[in-house]
């Protein structure tokens, strides 16, 4: 379950109202790389490793609450950017753009044509954001990726971070508001922890690559094809061994045309560049799919399913691997909810 807290994650402030730049920042809070996007497609993720990875779980809610607060905070920096829209600040309207709609139709000109990429924002926001990014596009389900196997799962997360810290670096470059700039210099550097953390999760799970189950046909995996005319570029992407094991390596194909016809297209494609045979792979493939089918049937219930058994401590342990158990506070008399995993544990703050 939820509970809001009235305080920031960080003391976000603002040196004085901004219209423009709320436009901006509403990239972060409804755009495809934003906040609500990060903690919606981590919220998700998380339901289908309940049981098989439960750390991974607890992870994925960990970082999903955090972004939702993260969401609060670019949404408490955009309200306080249009202070001079709602009217909160009457003398803010003095140092805003607003002055200009004041001016007559001129001035109102000037500011829509500044804003022409998204002129309904300051009509339609009421002096907060809206769910949509920059340019007036409506934030979508479309933007979470959820795939239900970590393995691709933890790798989009890991985009999703750096695509995230980009913008906020791009973002700075567009205000000179030092308060704004602490609030975002947080943002982005949360950002570099999440990828980090997102990175470390992805090392326990082996084998982790390649994504998914599926080895890939030997043939093809280690194959580069030149398709482009002109010098030949090459580099750790496409000669030596690069990123595969030891033993291993890419194998260059120079004139891609010459060799699809010579082999007729690709069906007497040799195994090249990795001692795998096409039957290591298809024993790999058997030993992974019921190494992870296993897991999966392993970790769930038969017959009824609860989603947490809430038990009291010393009478009972919560059964479904992880959830909210109680426990009784040393600090009061009440019963308080935290999950099985804090128990025993100090209390959170």
């Amino acid at each position: 379950m939820f509970h809001h807290v009235k305080e920031l994650q960080f003391d976000a402030r603002v040196s004085r109202p901004d219209p423009h730049f709320a436009r901006l920042l509403l990239e972060q809070f409804g755009g495809g790389n934003g906040e609500l996007k990060a903690a919606m497609q981590y919220f998700t993720q998380a339901f289908a490793c309940r049981h098989t990875y439960p750390d991974k779980f607890d992870l994925l809610m960990d970082i999903a609450a955090e972004e939702f607060s993260h969401l609060e905070i670019v949404g408490a920096t955009i309200t306080m950017l249009l202070s001079g829209v709602n009217g909160e600040l009457k003398n803010a309207v003095e140092q805003t753009s607003l002055k200009k709609v004041m001016e007559g139709s001129r001035g109102r000109d000037e500011l829509i044509h500044e804003a022409l990429t998204n002129p309904e924002f300051l009509i339609n926001s009421g002096g907060g954001p809206t769910v949509t990014n920059c340019n007036g596009v409506p934030w979508s389900g479309a933007f979470v990726n959820a795939n239900g196997d970590l393995t691709v799962d933890l790798r989009s997360n890991i985009a999703a971070e750096s695509r995230a810290k980009i913008v906020y670096e791009y973002l700075m470059q567009f205000t000179e508001d030092p308060h704004v700039k602490e609030s975002l210099g947080f943002l982005m550097t949360r950002e570099i922890a999440h990828f980090q953390q997102f990175s470390a999760a992805l090392a326990t799970i082996e084998p982790n690559f390649p994504p998914g189950i599926l080895q890939g046909d030997p043939r093809f995996t280690h194959v580069y094809f030149n398709l482009s005319n002109g010098e030949a570029i090459r580099g750790p992407w496409n000669q030596g061994q690069g990123p595969w094991q030891k033993g291993e390596q890419w194998v260059y194909v120079d004139d891609p045309i010459s060799h699809v016809r010579t082999t007729q297209g690709l069906k007497d494609q040799p195994v090249e560049g990795t001692s795998k045979s096409m039957q290591d792979v298809q024993t790999l493939d058997q030993q992974l799919s019921e190494q992870r089918s296993q897991e999966i049937k392993q970790s769930t219930p038969s017959g009824g399913a609860e989603w947490y058994s809430y038990s009291v401590l010393g009478q009972g342990t919560n059964e479904t691997g992880g959830g909210m158990s109680y426990y009784r506070s040393s600090e009061t008399s009440t019963m308080s909810p935290k999950r099985s995993s804090d128990v025993g544990q100090t209390k959170k703050k």
